[in-house]
């Protein structure tokens, strides 16, 4: 009984000792990779997961750096592996190459099979696409479809050629199928013939092409005939494909007839608007002139038989340009008499009143149509040396310096109380920052380019002129048109007023100023029918907040 225990025991034990044994080589081919086995040519049998990775980084590292060689017909281009999106992807390789199993089958085949395994690899298509494209930009080529030039008086003819263009899906598919083992792709090349045969070129250079620069082309307009050598008409001619293989003769009909002005300039003549001037201090309408031009459509017909006919003549017509603004439209703006007029005045000061009389000059003349509107800005542009102004003391942040275009300002101040007076809608303007006592209080507008401007639309229902002048030193703005308003202007007494500071600078770029307090004040714009009189119609009001003028005392000996 005892003895049949103990050898009972005696195979548990034995039992247990193989099981574990069986068991403990079960995890550790788990953690191995297969014997014998390869990948992509790389030996990494018994060695675990981690050096396997190891292994396959070291020996791929100059595999797959690099380049992928991308052959096309006319050169090779190379791409980058990383920059084309293409990765070996070895935690995707070693996946399936251990792993804990209990059969015996497997285990088995673990210890003495092993096989070549693929490397895996991951393409960012994306990335992969755009590098084929930039491929494909270096070295595409559009077909080429045959025409004829013209020159110089020569006639010369462009054969067909076939464009070539790189199939970027498939050549990126050849690029991923084959990486890291291919380094050389030849480029799947898509190649479109042209339409135009060598026939056709042939053909069109017999037809027109040689009789189109045989001899001179007479051209006849009204009463004027113009001789054109080939050399002369040559650069205005072409002969292009029209889309189903043919060559089409054509002609720049505007490139031709611009030679024709050229060499007889009178054969045409510009249309000139009608406008409105100041004829010795009375507005007067000065008439359309209606232009002469040539039909382009049968000038270019005419032109292109001529150039295969006996007689080598074009005869053009001409036909009548109408202008932009007729009389009759200049007449219906009613610029009749002067709607208003306002005079400033100013000192001594050569290069402010330099800037005054370039402002003015510019100003002068300008039409304003009904409905539409004013820019003081957009009507002087920027003032800079190159238009002749000059530096003279401008406002800036409470003091005075010196700046491009200083007593500009004088001039905005003059219009726009010629545009308060004569009714028009104000949009927007900006009174100086503090009082200056040759303007109204309340009733001013400086300017500054590009961002301070004064901007009024004329609503008045007529058109309106300006008129600009500089007499010694008053300026003079006068607006001309059909007076539909009488202005009264009410200024309201000054309030808050706030005394000035007295402050002494000794930098060489001060500018002296006069004491003036600052104030707010109240303008009210009255406007009662023109020539009717009676109760206001409508009021418009101008609130304006002046800061005061410091007493600024220049000590230094360059300054002012």
């Amino acid at each position: 009984m005892q003895a049949g225990r103990a050898v009972f025991l005696r195979l548990f034990v034995s039992l247990a000792v193989l099981g574990g044994t069986y068991y403990g080589l079960a995890v550790f081919l788990g953690r191995h990779v297969p014997s014998n086995t390869h990948v992509d040519g790389i030996a990494i049998g018994g060695m675990s997961p981690e050096a396997a990775t190891v292994t396959l980084e070291r020996v791929l590292a100059t595999r797959v750096s690099r380049p992928v060689h991308i052959e096309t017909p006319s050169r090779t281009v190379d791409i980058d592996p990383g920059t084309g999106g293409l990765k070996a992807d070895l935690a995707a390789t070693l996946s399936d190459l251990s792993g804990f199993t209990l059969d015996p089958a497997e285990m088995w085949a673990h210890l003495t099979g092993g096989e070549d395994q693929p490397l895996k690899i991951s393409v960012d298509r994306a990335r992969l696409t755009a590098a084929v494209k930039e491929v494909a930009r270096a070295v595409d080529y559009p077909v080429k479809e045959g025409s004829i030039t013209f020159s110089g008086g020569k006639a010369t003819a462009v054969v067909s050629a076939p464009g070539s263009a790189v199939n970027v899906p498939d050549t990126a598919d050849l690029v991923a199928s084959g990486w890291p083992g291919r380094q050389v792709v030849k480029a799947v090349m898509t190649v479109t013939e042209p339409k135009v045969s060598a026939a056709e070129v042939n053909r069109a250079t017999r037809e027109f092409a040689v009789p189109a620069m045989s001899g001179p082309v007479r051209v006849v307009a009204g009463r004027t005939t113009v001789t054109l050598q080939p050399a002369q008409y040559a650069p205005a001619l072409s002969m292009v494909p029209d889309g189903t293989g043919t060559l089409r003769p054509g002609i720049d009909a505007p490139g031709l007839l611009a030679v024709i002005r050229a060499v007889a300039p009178g054969i045409v003549r510009v249309p000139v608007d009608a406008t409105v001037r100041l004829v010795a201090g009375e507005p007067k309408v000065v008439p359309a002139v209606v232009g002469l031009t040539f039909d382009e459509p049968a000038a270019r017909a005419a032109l292109l038989a001529a150039l295969t006919s006996r007689t080598r003549t074009a005869t053009i017509t001409l036909v009548p340009l109408q202008p932009t603004v007729t009389t009759a439209m200049a007449q219906g703006w009613g610029v009749k008499e002067e709607i208003s007029t306002f005079t400033t005045s100013f000192s001594v000061n050569p290069p402010r009143t330099n800037n005054i009389r370039i402002a003015a000059r510019t100003l002068n003349g300008t039409l304003i149509r009904p409905g539409e509107q004013f820019s003081l800005n957009g009507r002087l542009g920027p003032r800079t040396p190159a238009k002749g102004y000059q530096q003279a003391p401008v406002i800036n942040a409470g003091r005075l310096v010196k700046g491009y275009g200083g007593g500009v300002s004088q001039v905005s101040t003059t219009t726009f109380n010629a545009a308060f007076f004569a009714g028009v809608r104000i949009e927007r303007h900006t009174p100086h920052s503090f009082y200056i006592s040759r303007y109204p209080e309340g009733r001013e507008a400086t300017v500054s380019w590009p961002d301070v401007d004064q901007v009024w639309t004329n609503d008045t229902g007529f058109g309106i002129l300006i008129d600009a002048h500089v007499s010694a030193n008053d300026i003079t703005v006068a607006f001309f048109g059909t007076k539909v308003w009488d202005i009264e202007a009410v200024k309201g007494p000054r309030r808050n007023v706030v005394q000035p500071r007295k402050i002494t600078d000794a930098s060489p770029s001060c500018v002296p100023q006069s004491p003036t307090p600052g104030f707010d004040v109240t303008v009210s714009r009255i406007f009662r029918k023109s020539g009717v009189g009676g109760a206001p119609v409508k009021t418009s009001i101008f609130r304006t907040h002046y800061l005061p003028e410091d007493n600024v005392a220049c000590t230094h000996p360059a300054a002012g």
